[in-house]
């Protein structure tokens, strides 16, 4: 397997925004050319470990850089997430030995001053907010809306974002099958990522289909938000194949006079 999960960087200039961090994308990050401590915010879609599962170690990563020098992370994330963190990153948690270590060994103080940090070193404390549908946060120069989208509830809460600054606008569907509200939130994007896990008519379920859109169900959201842009990930393997993507592709074409794009590892977009 050559790709990562779900993990979004829109770079801003001055302020970049992370959506997900699933397995492999604070590699990615790196490869990218980015350090932890250049993410600002990050919003979570929801709590499947394929979008969460580096969470540990960009706060970790960033923290152990910049404690004291940069802000706390600030994250969005659904219902269950801060105490997730918790344990993690409290007194008590997972990496509470690795942190005192860090904080009170003599040699790990002496290497914290070395890289412009002071004394006592606290430990991370990422600020993290809940989610909720119809959830909005605005900065200076960019926005960002929520909506409940249908996933895996009831055991997981999951959420597709709108970011909107002056450059345009994404929309991200986390993990989302059909959805009025996702379309509306598509409206008039320019990008819009979409997981396409399987070809239309593939899933075996009323569950399935309801949880997870194929190739035209995508198309058909694309074409009635007028998106500019749409971009396949969270991709199986059968749909990566050279010739497949082609008639995915041109299959949704015929639905949608949108531009229909393959994502890849470290691809970037300029709005």
């Amino acid at each position: 397997m050559t790709r990562a999960s779900s993990g979004y960087v829109v770079d801003l200039g001055d302020q970049r925004i992370h959506f997900d961090c699933g397995g492999g994308t604070f590699n990615r990050l790196l490869e990218a050319g980015y350090v932890p401590g250049d993410v600002d915010t990050l919003f979570i879609s929801h709590l499947h470990s394929d979008h969460m599962m580096d969470y540990a170690r960009l706060v970790h990563a960033r923290w152990d850089r910049g404690a004291g020098l940069v802000p706390e992370l600030t994250v969005f994330a659904p219902q269950q997430f801060d105490g997730m963190s918790v344990k993690l990153f409290g007194t008590d948690g997972v990496f509470a030995r690795d942190l005192a270590a860090r904080c009170r060994h003599s040699a790990s103080q002496e290497v914290h001053e070395m890289r412009g940090g002071s004394l006592p070193r606290q430990w991370p404390a990422p600020e993290i907010h809940q989610s909720h549908d119809g959830f909005c946060h605005s900065e200076s120069r960019w926005t960002v809306r929520a909506v409940s989208v249908p996933h895996a509830q009831p055991f997981l809460g999951c959420f597709a974002f709108r970011i909107d600054a002056s450059g345009g606008s994404i929309v991200y569907s986390g993990d989302s099958g059909p959805s009025p509200a996702l379309t509306e939130l598509a409206e008039v994007a320019d990008i819009l990522i979409h997981i396409c896990f399987q070809f239309s008519g593939e899933a075996r379920s009323h569950e399935w289909l309801r949880g997870s859109s194929g190739h035209l169900e995508i198309a058909e959201c694309a074409s009635r938000a007028g998106v500019a842009t749409v971009i396949l990930t969270h991709l199986q393997p059968a749909i990566d194949e050279p010739g497949v993507r082609e008639r995915v592709c041109g299959a949704m074409s015929a639905i949608c006079s949108g531009r229909i794009v393959i994502g890849e590892n470290l691809q970037v977009y300029e709005i």
